[in-house]
Parts: structure tokens; C-alpha cells; sequence
């Protein structure tokens, strides 16, 4: 996770419960939570309008168009 061990991520805990509070340690982990969620969301709906906008089929034909132009147009000077 991010590159992180146990003894990491246990430290920043440790120090998380110094600094905010055992009392305000699950709000603030709930907060993060519902934030996250709400990211997570937020992205899915993106790529889901992206998707719907352009469909992957359409995208593909788009992009061999000028590939095979190219090999027509390289065969012919050959």
C-alpha cells in the first residue's frame, strides 16, 4: 500500500492517536471514509460520461483509419 509496510503504516496510527485524540480518531476516519467514497464516485461517474460520449468501438476505428491509409499509400511508391 503506497509503498508502505506494517511498521509504517503502525507509526503513522500511533501518531495519528497522539496528535488528534482517541475521541476524535473514528470521526476523522469516518470523514476520510466518506470522502473516499465520494471520490470513488465522482470518478466512476466520470468515466462513465467519458464512455458514453465515446464509445470504445467508434474510438478504435477512428485511430486504424490512418494506419491504413498509411500501408496504401506506401505500397504504391514502393
Amino acid at each position: 500500500m503506497f509503498g508502505m509496510g506494517m511498521p509504517e503504516i503502525l507509526i503513522i496510527l500511533a501518531l495519528a492517536l497522539i496528535v488528534i485524540g482517541p475521541k476524535k480518531l473514528p470521526d476523522l476516519a469516518r470523514s476520510l471514509g466518506k470522502a473516499f467514497g465520494e471520490f470513488k464516485s465522482a470518478s466512476k461517474d466520470f468515466k462513465d460520461a467519458l464512455n458514453a460520449e465515446t464509445p470504445v468501438g467508434e474510438e478504435s476505428k477512428s485511430l486504424k483509419a490512418p494506419d491504413e491509409n498509411k500501408e496504401k499509400d506506401t505500397r504504391h511508391e514502393g
